[in-house]
């Protein structure tokens, strides 16, 4: 946010966050195997007792929801 608001004239983002952010101009990117992989996991607990987690497991998992990750740049790992 301090690059989008011309509060810091350079940064370090994530991409996804450059994707989504029109206040940002990507100028450059750090080469791949200089840094370790960035994962989100998701799993679904067997402790969970919230009514909704297991449609919003499902959901994450769906053609919609991989389709707004992939526009967004994220690339979608599967189960090993």
């Amino acid at each position: 946010m301090l690059v989008a608001r011309s509060e810091a004239s350079l940064g370090i983002v994530y991409a996804t966050d450059a994707v989504v952010e029109p206040g940002v101009r990507v100028i450059g990117t750090l080469p791949l195997g200089t840094y370790p992989p960035i994962i989100y996991p998701v799993a679904l607990t067997s402790t969970s007792d919230h009514r909704d987690a297991t449609e919003l497991f499902i959901y994450l998992r769906s053609a919609v929801a991989r389709a707004v990750f992939q526009k967004a740049g994220f690339k979608i790992l599967e189960k090993a």
